[in-house]
């Protein structure tokens, strides 16, 4: 069985959002079409404390888009973002989250980031995704979310990892383009891993 999995459509990521991914509200429309085509619909979201080591805010001194060791890890600092329990955190409006059977927090430890909806980003710790799926007899996955070059590529490679058919629907998902070219290059690094990137009429 296909899965479809909603990565991070949330509204800091849209118009107007904390952290906006350009043109990242037409992600809704595509993914809304495609939620009645799988028996199975599931969704990640960034869930962060307050003091996230991942917000600028959190290290003083610090810019958005600064590079720092973050417990090890090389991490960039992003704006504050999907906070717990605020409406940046919430899902898109109008988007048909209703038909995800459940939902998995991802980010929520202070101390590291978690860009895939399966691990932290040093894979010390599973949100439990991969372990669903495969309860639910899922041997492929088919994404569609936010962003590109961050959750959606982590996400996808982990889902390679963990032994399912990966597809990325590419007009399903937007980037953030912190550099010129890193969703061309995020696309290009999937296709090496074994992604298969199509569109929405051809992912179902």
């Amino acid at each position: 069985m296909m899965a479809l999995v909603l990565v991070d459509i949330q509204n800091d990521f849209l118009s107007g959002g904390a952290l906006a991914v350009p043109r990242g509200d037409e992600v809704v429309e595509v993914t809304n079409r495609l939620v009645d085509q799988f028996e199975l619909v599931v969704a990640t979201r960034d869930w962060h404390p307050a003091n996230h080591g991942s917000f600028a805010s959190q290290h003083e001194g610090s810019q958005i888009g600064d590079v720092i060791d973050l417990n090890g890890l090389e991490q960039i600092l992003w704006p504050d973002h999907c906070v717990q329990d605020t409406p940046g955190a919430a899902f898109a409006a109008g988007l048909r989250i209703d038909r995800a059977e459940r939902v998995f927090p991802k980010g929520t430890d202070p101390e590291i980031d978690s860009y895939s909806g399966f691990f932290d980003n040093a894979h010390r710790k599973s949100t439990g995704l991969g372990d669903y799926l495969r309860q639910r007899d899922v041997d492929a996955v088919c994404i569609v979310g936010l962003a590109t070059d961050y959750c959606v590529k982590f996400t996808a490679l982990d889902s390679l990892r963990e032994g399912f058919k990966t597809t990325v629907v590419l007009d399903g998902i937007r980037g953030v383009e912190v550099e010129p070219g890193d969703v061309d290059a995020a696309l290009q690094e999937l296709r090496d891993a074994g992604v298969r990137l199509a569109h929405s009429a051809d992912c179902a």
